[in-house]
């Protein structure tokens, strides 16, 4: 029989192993123990979203794929055909997929703080793409499917969207610029605000709210999703600087129409929504739409 190093393991009846040591004294070690602590572990690595950025997000948002998301029922085409457009915290992609696939827009750009739902985002484009690549090669007849859909339903050609739809890290707030002279046709900012409000206070909503003027054509429409106040108190400790924050904020929610209006300089609001019918219970938000 091999020799090892004096020591071996044998398994006990209630589940322990016993283990042997060099000097023949026997201990039990609790695999069941081990599993509990591996457990609570995993349970203390639980991704805390401070920023938003939840992974599965619009898996909380809507029951069946998103182009049912009724925001999209809230929209008009003629805001983003053939138009260039930005969409703040995009997280993994999946509106501003849609946008670009229903509406038709020339180019749209999803930009987000969190790298990983970036690469969801990413990832999540280059299937869809493959989608519509793999429906080739088995012979579909892929402009007759085309000419369908748009009558149907306007979805924007799968095989397009690499060229028109593409996604960057970064801090709208802080850090990101776009190209020189870069300008937009639309840009989308749906249940952000209340992340922005909480980590950057309200300097950073009014940061937000001017950059988004700025970068805006004349014409352009800024469409934003506010959550509630009572959102806030609820997402408030995700982070000592949240909770800080939070103390701190004299901008409400309800205060936002008059700032972009009176203050940033936006000529004109419509509330394009006050009910999503087919929401979740908790994002049935109105919808307002800003022109510039």
């Amino acid at each position: 029989m091999p020799q090892g190093d004096g020591r071996d393991l044998d398994r006990s009846k209630n589940g322990f192993k016993r283990k042997k040591d060099c000097n023949g004294v026997s201990t039990e070690v609790a695999e069941e123990s081990s599993n509990q602590q591996q457990s609570s572990v995993r349970k203390k690595r639980k991704e805390v979203a401070i920023f938003g950025n939840y992974k599965n997000y619009y898996g909380y948002r809507v029951d069946h794929d998103v182009d049912d998301d009724p925001r999209l029922r809230a929209m008009k085409k003629e805001w983003f055909e053939d138009k260039d457009c930005l969409d703040i915290g995009c997280n993994s992609g999946l509106i501003t997929i849609a946008i670009a696939r229903k509406f038709d827009c020339r180019s749209i750009l999803g930009i987000d703080i969190d790298g990983a739902r970036i690469k969801d985002a990413q990832w999540e484009l280059q299937k869809v793409a493959n989608m519509s690549m793999r429906r080739r090669l088995v012979g579909v007849d892929v402009v007759k499917q085309m000419v369908e859909k748009r009558e149907n339903s306007g979805f924007f050609p799968e095989n397009d969207l690499l060229k028109v739809v593409s996604f960057q890290k970064g801090n709208f707030v802080q850090h990101w610029h776009p190209p020189t002279g870069t300008h937009y046709h639309a840009i989308l900012c749906l249940s952000v605000s209340k992340w922005v409000h909480l980590n950057w206070g309200d300097d950073g909503l009014i940061t937000l709210f001017w950059r988004a003027w700025k970068l805006l054509n004349p014409g352009g429409v800024f469409i934003l999703e506010p959550q509630p106040w009572s959102s806030y108190n609820s997402n408030r400790k995700v982070s000592e600087v949240a909770a800080s924050n939070y103390k701190s904020i004299q901008i409400r929610p309800e205060d936002f129409q008059d700032i972009l209006l009176d203050k940033i300089g936006f000529r004109r609001v419509e509330s394009i929504t006050s009910s999503l019918s087919g929401a979740k219970v908790g994002f049935d938000r109105p919808i307002l739409a800003f022109w510039k």
